[in-house]
């Protein structure tokens, strides 16, 4: 049985609409190379999309799979089940003394999911220990993302996904999110609305009565719906609207940290302090699978003394050869000033993808640091998006494989209205911006003759 047949014969990809593959070969990459990677064709592609908002620094780093092999050949695997080892604790430190505030307590996962479920477990949890049992809800922003396992999904703000799997994890409450494109009621004021979002979580406790409500989900910059980073001031606000109301901030950073917005974390970047962060992706740049969360030192208080246990845990977190892999990555962070990298050729970034502004099908170019989204309509003047079945030509009918066949990796999503998303390695500089666009504009430029 050849590659092709196996792959469709045997392997379940995720998120995929298998049936797509019935009549064309299924992509298959073999290789990658800073920011490019190559299909065992020969092709070569720019990845934009980071792999999954993963790979930071690039493709085919030596001194990651070095450290990896180091490590495997003295110790390739322990539990931190009442263990520790030396990669674990020194790699806590490290990210302790990274974050901002008191965030100095480390559980790592392997995982982004599993680490948006840790938070929810503690939360509950932390308040089960401190005479406040009725704290149960969560509260999250429409549209938004936060994991696949059952707790995560709940949170999760997309309606379409969750069919399935109901019923889920009750106590799961949404309010409105930061697409000022969408907000014509605001006109012109960005900070006027983003006080209005912000009050919306205000009012969301009220409603559900602040004794039954743990914690707000964030993302520094909500990736589904296509990248709307926060208004001015609003983080500030939000905080406030927790501190008042004893509710638990947790920002959801598994995209957003580790240099996609230029600092290690996205909370920096917008100045406000969490209680909890949740971080994966990015950490080891793709080269071995490591999640988890940053947590303020009140929270551990109840598990320093006596016999309370945090009831919850994950067979490979904490994995030697995966936090040897970090350290690396952080290690070529700081040689290769990725994080100034970033903030120096952000505004680059984004002036090559406002170029398309000129183009009738995009509506509206949105992002912070290098992590993007461009909204396709139907109608720039009047802000008219695509109906279902529009929408479903033209993603997956046509920009999905043009963009691909045209030679760059980037995501065309319709959670929430038609967008392209674009989070190029950090190593990227204006050659692969300008590549970017080209693409770009080649293929929206068909795809409104299509239309």
């Amino acid at each position: 049985m050849n590659m092709q047949d196996a792959a469709k014969r045997h392997l379940w990809m995720h998120f995929t609409r298998m049936s797509a593959y019935k009549d064309g070969d299924v992509p298959v990459i073999v290789r990658g190379e800073g920011p490019y990677v190559f299909d065992d064709k020969g092709r070569r592609y720019l990845d934009g999309l980071s792999g999954l908002f993963v790979s930071q620094i690039g493709h085919g780093r030596r001194e990651l799979a070095e450290a990896a092999s180091r490590q495997a050949g003295e110790l390739a695997y322990f539990p931190l089940w009442s263990y520790a080892h030396p990669n674990a604790i020194e790699l806590a430190e490290r990210l302790a003394n990274l974050a901002p505030g008191d965030l100095n307590r480390v559980f790592f996962t392997t995982s982004g999911s599993e680490a948006v479920e840790s938070a929810f477990k503690l939360a509950r949890n932390y308040f089960k220990l401190t005479g406040e049992p009725g704290r149960y809800k969560v509260i999250s922003r429409d549209i938004a993302y936060h994991g696949t396992t059952m707790g995560a999904l709940s949170i999760t703000g997309l309606a379409d996904i969750k069919p399935p799997f109901e019923p889920l994890v009750p106590g799961s409450v949404r309010v409105p999110n930061t697409n000022f494109y969408r907000a014509p009621e605001h006109g012109d004021s960005l900070e006027r609305f983003g006080q209005w979002a912000a009050d919306e979580i205000e009012r969301a406790i009220l409603r559900e009565g602040p004794s039954s409500v743990a914690a707000v989900y964030l993302e520094p910059v909500q990736n589904s719906g296509g990248c709307f980073p926060p208004p001015p001031g609003y983080f500030q606000r939000v905080r406030e609207i927790c501190d008042r109301h004893g509710v638990l901030l947790v920002s959801d950073e598994v995209i957003c940290a580790f240099g996609r917005l230029g600092h290690y974390f996205g909370s920096e970047r917008y100045g406000y302090q969490p209680d909890i962060i949740t971080f994966a992706k990015g950490l080891t740049s793709g080269y071995s699978p490591l999640g988890g969360m940053l947590v303020q030192d009140r929270l551990m208080e109840p598990f320093n003394d006596g016999p309370a246990t945090f009831l919850h845990g994950v067979t490979f977190a904490g994995h030697p050869v995966s936090t040897a892999v970090a350290l690396a990555n952080l290690d070529v962070f700081e040689k290769e000033k990725l994080l100034d990298n970033v903030r120096t050729n952000e505004a680059g970034f984004r002036a090559s993808l406002e170029k398309l502004n000129d183009l009738p099908i995009v509506g509206d170019v949105r992002g912070d640091g290098y992590f993007y989204g461009i909204e396709l309509v139907k109608d720039k003047a009047t802000r008219t998006t695509f109906s279902d079945d529009e929408s479903e030509r033209l993603l997956r009918g046509f920009l999905s494989p043009a963009l691909f066949e045209a030679g760059l990796v980037c995501r065309a999503d319709d959670r929430g209205d038609p967008v392209i998303q674009l989070a190029p390695p950090l190593i990227c500089g204006q050659e692969h911006f300008d590549e970017i666009e080209r693409v770009l504009r080649s293929v929206l430029t068909e795809a409104w003759t299509r239309l």
